[in-house]
């Protein structure tokens, strides 16, 4: 009495208890949709046989004619897209009439409809999660035909001890396959929820990404152009050396843009503390800063390039310095100017998404103004910071 098939991917669109709306089910298209739950209807056969045993006549012609609507409605409601909407529980309430009728002409042969019943019952409430009222359904279907049928004297027969066995097991048999189906509708929203948050993050990196490396970039190129232009009425040759400088660092930062989106990119912090002295140098900022970095754990050092790069293109771009000082340990790094303190970008989408690496990497990162000037400080658990 298996039900139809619904074996089936879940639209995402459709709903279902995830997302609140009728089980949306895609199922083949044409006959094929059609072909399974129509080939249970042979058992209607019985209910068949009772209407040429117990009616003649008119009677009889309007006995097959229920049973022929029924098996419509039973193939229609199966064939729906949205299992448990309106029109569904509209047919199911037509189903259940039309049985009511065909018990009138078919006597207790009639109630072997209510196994389809019982059926439509099930796909229509377990794949929404409404266990218990299919439970409730499937008590008064069984109710029904096994004891209906004593309690008419002109049929002549006793409880239906067959459907009190029988409706019980082909709905838990059902339960089992509309429980599958749904925990396989509800796996596949989850998988494509996790696929949109895999790509919203992938987006979010990208964005990072591209702003620490454009900024910084940028930054550089725009401060080394400006003293080119001023350089080049009395020193054209060495303006000539910036603007040569100014064409290496593009060529760098459109290498940079394709790592960074092919997701292959890598940050060195020797190579961010040589690039962070000559952006000092170039925007007239006096720079003190190691002439080394084994100090830093290499676990942390790549992360610490992100954070010189940040925080480097900060104070050249806000803080109005004279000098800035770069300290490195083991498992900390600090970044300290003369600048104006709070105007160095401090709620800027640059310093939110360095917070967003550095928690990533289990570290803290304090940034604000102090009495010198402005401070930023990224602390991995190591030894403490030094005041």
């Amino acid at each position: 009495m298996g039900e139809c098939d619904q074996q089936s991917a879940l639209e995402r669109q459709g709903g279902g208890p995830l997302f609140g709306g009728e089980p949306t089910i895609r199922r083949p298209g044409g006959w094929r949709a059609l072909l399974f739950p129509a080939v249970w209807l042979v058992y209607l056969a019985q209910t068949a046989g009772g209407v040429a045993d117990h009616a003649q006549g008119a009677a009889a012609v309007a006995g097959y004619a229920g049973l022929a609507l029924f098996a419509v409605g039973y193939v229609v409601a199966l064939s729906l897209t949205r299992v448990g909407s309106r029109r569904y529980w509209t047919i199911v309430i037509a189903m259940a009439l039309l049985t009511a009728g065909e018990a009138v002409v078919a006597h207790e042969d009639a109630l072997v409809m209510c196994v389809f019943l019982a059926v439509l019952i099930m796909a229509g409430l377990v794949l929404q999660g409404r266990n218990a009222e299919a439970a409730a359904g499937v008590a008064v279907l069984t109710t029904v035909s096994a004891f209906v049928p004593a309690l008419i004297p002109s049929w002549d027969t006793g409880p239906d001890w067959d459907m009190l066995v029988v409706l019980p097991l082909v709905s838990v048999a059902m339960w089992g396959f509309f429980h599958i189906v749904r925990s396989h509708r509800e796996l596949t929203a989850a998988r494509a929820e996790v696929a949109r948050l895999a790509a919203e993050n992938e987006r979010s990196r990208i964005a990072r990404d591209l702003h620490d490396l454009l900024g910084h970039s940028l930054t550089t190129i725009t401060v080394k152009a400006g003293l080119a232009r001023r350089l080049a009425p009395r020193d054209a040759e060495r303006a000539a050396g910036e603007i040569g400088e100014v064409e290496d660092l593009a060529r760098s930062a459109l290498t940079d843009v394709r790592a960074a989106v092919s997701g292959y990119r890598e940050i060195s912090l020797a190579g961010e503390l040589a690039s962070a002295r000559e952006v000092l140098r170039a925007a007239g900022i006096e720079a003190q800063a190691p002439r080394a970095v084994e100090v830093a754990d290499p676990a942390h050092a790549e992360l610490f390039g992100w954070v010189l790069r940040e925080g480097v293109t900060n104070v050249v771009r806000h803080s109005g310095a004279h000098s800035c000082t770069i300290a490195i340990g083991p498992a900390w790094m600090e970044i300290e100017d003369d600048g104006r303190g709070g105007g160095s970008g401090a709620d800027g989408s640059g310093l939110a998404g360095l917070r967003e690496r550095v928690a990533e990497a289990g570290g803290t990162i304090r940034a604000g103004a102090d009495r010198r000037g402005w401070r930023l400080r990224v602390d991995m658990g190591g030894p403490p910071v030094p005041a």
